[in-house]
């Protein structure tokens, strides 16, 4: 393959389970945040490990996040436009789906993904060593490998970045239904033919968005008063008309209050509304969150189950640092990476590697995205935190349904929402639920990098016809009320 995650041989630089060394900076965890703070180190001067004990390379991202499940769902985006070919003046013949080739298709390609992965962690610029790791000591760590070899290490300055892992909460009956996860999804070649997806977050809503594309029944058990909780409720119920419009049954405030299974499948009782209520599925999906995985004997304080980390990523103990989901406030991949990076900077500059002050996480941007059809994305922050915030804002909207590009494609269901500072115009924050809202979303995040105003937005020249002019609209009614707001 020519492209530029091909497999390349490499001497391989894995270290023998025997070493007993001392480094600059170990990174335990070899995902997207830990290979980041690795890599960084290095670049830095720091003499650098890598402990990863999964039997395989690549981290969740790689092997059972981002990427495998975005792959599943770019077949239901295709097989869904197929089943619209009609409302085009096309017509379709033969219309149908292999599962199992599609799960071929997926597993060629986090292969290929994984691949590179394991080519970068051992290409010769660090050490990685194979094995679980367990503190001694704030400087001390021991490593157990796969075939109970035993071995030690010491380091000036650690990186935890070790994940997360599938909760599985504490529901009457869930147990013994043997819930699916999004893990089994990611592999399953069958899909059941109906589902009871307990949650309404992003890992929830994608994976009953792929599996009702091909034909399962999905019931969507959500225990807040929304999907999504935490977003905006206006955007959340957009999604949730999008979802329900696509044929998805969705219930929202619910308290569950048993599971049981048999020759039928599946069966939940809740309360909705004040009502009990029941229903049944071949098969559940607990999507109901994660839970770090923080290593044995760990030193470092706690914030209820993540380890506490300050902006510049450093535990209780200083010398100790923390990235990704095992502290990120944020359980996404690209700030898990930021995370790393700043990590090991900050650790160069601790060992006295590098001069300047501490650097700081910052988290104004707060990108974030939902891969459904509709789909959701936001930036920055949202109404009910500027209120808090005590912030003053105006906010305009424009639906989907008014807007030339989107009428063409067919895609009419939601909006796009820009927040906006009530004296100046800067871009505070945007949401949309939409077409492409995970690529529109990201015409805005430039926009907020470099503190734009709507003013300065909507003068902006947008193609016409285009999704991305859509933007334009919100921001010139902004644009309007805020000069008269302040001649």
């Amino acid at each position: 393959m020519a492209h530029r995650f091909a497999w390349r041989q490499h001497a391989n630089a894995q270290k023998d389970s025997s070493m007993n060394e001392e480094f600059d900076f170990v990174v335990i965890g070899g995902g997207s945040g830990g290979y980041a703070g690795a890599r960084t180190a290095v670049d830095a001067g720091l003499r650098t490990a890598v402990v990863e004990g999964a039997s395989e390379l690549g981290g969740l991202c790689i092997l059972r996040g981002c990427m495998p499940s975005k792959t599943l769902l770019e077949s239901a985006k295709r097989y869904r436009a197929i089943r619209q070919a009609e409302e085009f003046g096309l017509s379709v013949t033969g219309l149908g789906f292999d599962v199992s080739k599609i799960i071929a298709r997926k597993r060629s390609l986090i292969s290929d993904f994984a691949g590179y992965r394991s080519q970068q962690l051992t290409d010769g610029r660090f050490d990685l060593v194979r094995g679980t790791a367990e503190f001694l000591s704030p400087n001390e760590i021991r490593i157990t490998a796969a075939d109970g070899t035993k071995s030690e290490i010491r380091a000036k300055a650690f990186l935890i970045a070790t994940g997360s892992a599938q909760s599985v909460p504490d529901l009457p009956g869930l147990t013994k239904c043997g819930a699916l996860t999004s893990d089994d999804l990611l592999d399953l070649e069958t899909l059941p033919e109906s589902m009871l997806v307990l949650g309404g977050g992003p890992v929830a809503l994608e994976m009953a968005s792929y599996c009702h594309a091909f034909g399962t029944e999905v019931t969507i058990i959500q225990r807040s008063a929304q999907i999504l909780s935490g977003s905006d409720p206006d955007a959340a119920a957009a999604l949730e008309k999008g979802l329900r419009h696509d044929g998805m049954t969705i219930f929202t405030g619910t308290a569950i209050t048993g599971m049981e299974s048999g020759d039928f499948g599946c069966r939940i009782s809740f309360q909705h509304d004040g009502h009990a209520c029941t229903v049944e599925g071949r098969a559940i999906l607990n999507a109901l969150g994660r839970h770090a995985v923080l290593p044995v004997g760990l030193p470092v304080a706690l914030n209820k189950r993540q380890i506490a980390v300050s902006l510049t990523q450093q535990t209780s103990i200083p010398h100790i640092f923390a990235a990704g989901d095992v502290c990120s406030p944020l359980e996404v991949v690209h700030i898990a990476i930021q995370q790393g990076e700043v990590a090991a900077r900050n650790a160069a500059r601790l060992l006295g590697k590098a001069s300047a002050p501490m650097e700081e996480m910052d988290y104004r941007l707060n990108l974030f995205g939902v891969f459904t059809e509709p789909g959701f994305a936001s930036v920055g922050a949202n109404e009910a935190e500027l209120t808090a915030l005590g912030r003053a804002y105006r906010c305009a909207k424009y639906d989907f349904d008014d807007h030339g590009k989107s009428l063409v494609m067919g895609e009419t269901i939601g909006f796009v929402k820009i927040l906006a500072d009530e004296a100046t115009g800067e871009i505070l924050g945007a949401s949309l639920v939409g077409p492409e809202a995970s690529e529109l979303i990201h015409e805005i995040v430039v926009a907020m990098r470099f503190r734009s105003t709507v003013h300065e937005l909507a003068t902006t020249p947008h193609y016409h016809p285009t999704l991305s002019e859509i933007w334009t609209y919100p921001a010139e009614e902004l644009a309007a009320e805020i000069i008269l707001a302040n001649p």
